[in-house]
């Protein structure tokens, strides 16, 4: 028991490194490489490259290098993202996002088979039931993963907060932030200071790349290999498909009716994260308060949502997916005051309570869109959550691809309008099941592990 725990938190701290560097970049590339939209570009090549690997790679991977060794090489992927930022062009940042989003898929692919494969190796010693110490495990995983978002977002606002190139921002700037922004890369660079120096800039991505190496090294050298008999074995007992079934099964998936019903719900997971971190960072942020607010307004997001997410999934038990209606009026009234508010430094508080309300709603997706793939599609899961990480990362890529081209509340008004039509479509599947078996529980608590591991695949 106590190796495999040392194994499970070699593994959990080093995504918790891995993570901080990761998240705290995603939040800062729309900010810090506005120019002709390079951050956001970065980020929808991340999730496109990911489509593409989630769908290819884990399995080759893994059979070829075993769970270790893939953990370690992916994790260096996301090094190579951060090397990519010290010198940010089309030609350093795209070729590095690409290879990160590469690496995404096979990193949790070879997390979630090595956590699986550790806990039932030592059920099967201890005469204990395999899922039960699958569970704690996930459980110790998440438990420390789930602060990365915290740490990479107050390590940016810390740093950058140092910054001596603080001014006044004229009330003639302040007009070009918020839902009516100017499309100007001078407005968006010029607020509350001229920007962080080039030294600061260095400093962080150096912190975040040496992250990066700690990550690896902590894998490389104190995480135990799987036996290659075990992990063959683990293969039999789970009947892990192979690329071309599981290519078919997902695309098979979409002849159900409810299946495809649920994609506008699915891509706008995707579209409202990327709205965050792409346009709410940038415009209103970035743009009225200065860059070293970003992390600070993200990490409050980041622990609402960690929060509300383990809250949802033990009062979803009692309320079943009503919940998702909350999400619905949430998100709603978020958009409808951002086309109205015009963002300004004296309204500080109110730049903390739009993040503190995403991060509500998107709980509330996270948990009951996850759990409603596994009620309605409980005989097809592998390729229920295979179309799951497909369409949200398609609504990643396209939240991230139009972003530069679109004024702020043209895009708020796509979320509106992806939103409504996402529960009409909900609201249909609802009808389809109750009409063709009423009283099926709504809610399984045997998923919530399962959903947490998938809830963070898709966010990489």
């Amino acid at each position: 028991m106590e190796r495999n725990l040392k194994n499970v938190l070699v593994i959990s701290f080093g995504f918790l490194l891995l993570f901080t560097a990761y998240g705290g970049l995603q939040s800062l590339q729309s900010s810090l490489h506005s120019e002709e939209g390079l951050g956001v570009a970065s980020l929808s090549v991340i999730y496109a490259a990911l489509i593409f690997s989630s769908m290819f790679l884990p399995p080759i991977l893994i059979k070829k290098l075993g769970c270790k060794w893939t953990i370690a090489g992916s994790m260096c992927c996301y090094i190579a993202f951060s090397l990519g930022n010290f010198y940010a062009s089309w030609y350093t940042l795209i070729p590095t996002s690409v290879i990160l989003g590469l690496g995404g898929a096979p990193l949790w692919s070879a997390k979630c088979t090595y956590l699986t494969i550790a806990g039932n190796s030592y059920a099967e010693k201890a005469g204990k039931n395999g899922k039960d110490i699958i569970n704690q495990y996930f459980g110790v995983f998440f438990l420390v993963f789930q602060s990365s978002g915290v740490w990479g977002n107050l390590i940016s606002s810390l740093i950058f907060g140092q910054s001596s190139n603080k001014v006044e921002i004229s009330e003639e700037d302040l007009a070009c932030c918020g839902a009516y922004d100017c499309m100007t890369n001078d407005a968006t660079n010029t607020t509350g200071s001229a920007g962080p120096s080039k030294s600061l800039i260095y400093t962080l991505l150096g912190i975040y790349t040496g992250n990066g190496v700690l990550a690896v090294l902590l894998i490389v050298i104190f995480l135990d290999q799987i036996k290659s008999d075990q992990a063959e074995t683990e293969r039999e007992i789970t009947k892990t498909p192979s690329f071309w079934s599981t290519f078919l099964a997902t695309f098979q998936q979409l002849k159900d009716k409810r299946q495809c019903l649920l994609i506008p719900l699915t891509m706008y997971s995707g579209f409202e994260q990327g709205f965050l971190a792409g346009d709410y960072t940038k415009t209103y942020v970035t743009c009225a308060l200065g860059i070293h607010y970003v992390g600070f307004v993200m990490i409050c997001f980041a622990a609402t949502n960690s929060l509300c997410s383990l809250l949802f999934g033990k009062i979803s038990q009692f309320t079943g997916r009503k919940l998702l209606f909350v999400g619905l009026f949430t998100n709603i009234a978020s958009i409808i005051a951002l086309l109205l508010w015009k963002p300004h430094p004296n309204q500080l508080v109110v730049f903390f309570i739009f993040p503190a309300l995403w991060g509500i709603s998107d709980a509330i997706w996270q948990t009951q869109t996850n759990g409603l793939y596994g009620v309605l599609f409980e005989k097809h899961k592998e390729a229920a959550f295979a179309n799951y990480r497909l369409w949200e990362s398609v609504g990643f890529v396209i939240a991230f691809g139009y972003s530069t081209f679109l004024q702020v509340y043209i895009k708020l008004y796509i979320l509106l309008a992806v939103l409504v039509v996402s529960m009409v479509m909900y609201g249909v599947v609802e009808y389809i099941e109750a009409k063709s078996s009423p009283g099926t529980p709504t809610t399984p608590t045997a998923e919530k592990v399962k959903i947490g591991s998938l809830t963070q695949e898709t966010r990489m």
